[in-house]
C-alpha cells in the first residue's frame, strides 16, 4: 500500500526533474582520440558504424540517464536494428525483460522485478525502460546474481560453491593482474586499498565485468545484425572494464565508451583514449 502511494509521488518528482535536462544539441563532447571538443551529432555519427557503445552512469545521477537516453534515441535507427544492455538486470530474469519490452506484461507487474534486480529508484530508469517498451527494442540482462559477487567481495572467487559456479558462463574465471588492480584503485578512487579484502574486491569486480562481457557477447553472436548500447556504471564502463573483458572474447566486436565528465575524476585532464573514446561535458 506504501509502495502504491509513493509511486505517483515519485513519477511527479521525476518528471519535473527531467524537465531541467539540456536539449542533445546544446551538448558538448570532448573527444580523448585528439583532444578536441565536437558537437553530440558529431560523436553519434563517429557511433553510428560502431558494434558497442558502452554508456557509463553513476547511478544516482540523474542527468546521467538523460544522457544515456538521448544516446539511445540518436542511435535508434530502422536501418540497422539495436539492443540495449543492462547492468540493472541479471541474465535469470531475461524472460521478464523480455515480456516488459514486447508489451506483455504491465508496469505493476514489471516493477517488482525491477526492485527485485536493482536497488536504485525507478524514476532513475523510468524513460529509458519505457522507450524500450514502447519501441520493442531487445534488452539483455547481463548481471549475475547479486548474491555470487557480495561472497566474491567478502571471501574470493575461491570462495564459490560448485553450484554457484554453475550460474557463471562457462570458462569464467578470475586472475587479477596488478594493471587491473591498479585500474580498480583509479577507477573507484579507492587510494591506498591493499591487502586481501582489496583483492577480494578486485575479483568481484572483474568477475563482474567477465560474466557481463561474456552474455552481451553471447547475445550479439546470436544476434549478429544487431548493435547495442550497454548502459553500467562507470567503472564497468571503463576500457578496462568490460571492453577489455570483449576484446580478449573469441570475435571481432567494434566498441566505443561514453563517459560522463565527473571533475577531478572522469574529465579531460586526468582521463585519456585508455580510459574512453568521449567525456559528455558538464553542464548536462
Amino acid at each position: 500500500m506504501k509502495f502504491r502511494l509513493l509511486l505517483p509521488i515519485m513519477l511527479l518528482f521525476f518528471a519535473c526533474v527531467a524537465q531541467t535536462g539540456a536539449d542533445a544539441k546544446e551538448i558538448s563532447v570532448f573527444r580523448a582520440s585528439d583532444g578536441k571538443t565536437i558537437t553530440f551529432e558529431e560523436m553519434i555519427k563517429e557511433l553510428r558504424g560502431v558494434q558497442i557503445v558502452f554508456v557509463g552512469e553513476t547511478h544516482n545521477q540523474e542527468p546521467h540517464h538523460r544522457l544515456q537516453l538521448e544516446i539511445i534515441k540518436a542511435l535508434h535507427s530502422p536501418k540497422r536494428p539495436m539492443a540495449v544492455g543492462f547492468e540493472m538486470f541479471t541474465a535469470d530474469s531475461q524472460e521478464t525483460l523480455d515480456m516488459w519490452t514486447s508489451g506483455k506484461i504491465s508496469l505493476d507487474r514489471f516493477l517488482p522485478v525491477y526492485y527485485k534486480n536493482w536497488n536504485f529508484p525507478w524514476p532513475l530508469y523510468r524513460d529509458i525502460l519505457l522507450y524500450v517498451r514502447d519501441h520493442r527494442l531487445p534488452s539483455v540482462g547481463l548481471n549475475l546474481p547479486p548474491d555470487i559477487t557480495r561472497r566474491v567481495s567478502q571471501s574470493g572467487f575461491a570462495s564459490l560453491t560448485e553450484e554457484e559456479l554453475k550460474k557463471l558462463p562457462p570458462e569464467t574465471g578470475c586472475v587479477v593482474s596488478r594493471e587491473y588492480m591498479e585500474f580498480i584503485r583509479r577507477a573507484y578512487a579507492m587510494h591506498g586499498h591493499n591487502g586481501k579484502r582489496f583483492q577480494f574486491f578486485c575479483e568481484a569486480q572483474l568477475l563482474w565485468d567477465q560474466v557481463m562481457a561474456r552474455n552481451l557477447v553471447d547475445y550479439l553472436r546470436k544476434n549478429p545484425d544487431r548493435a547495442m548500447v550497454v548502459l553500467t556504471g562507470n567503472g564497468h564502463a571503463w576500457k578496462l572494464g568490460i571492453p577489455d573483458q570483449v576484446r580478449s572474447l573469441p570475435g571481432k566486436f567494434t566498441y566505443k565508451v561514453v563517459l560522463p565528465e565527473i571533475p577531478g575524476h572522469i574529465d579531460p585532464q586526468h582521463t585519456t583514449i585508455a580510459d574512453t573514446d568521449y567525456i559528455i561535458l558538464l553542464p548536462y
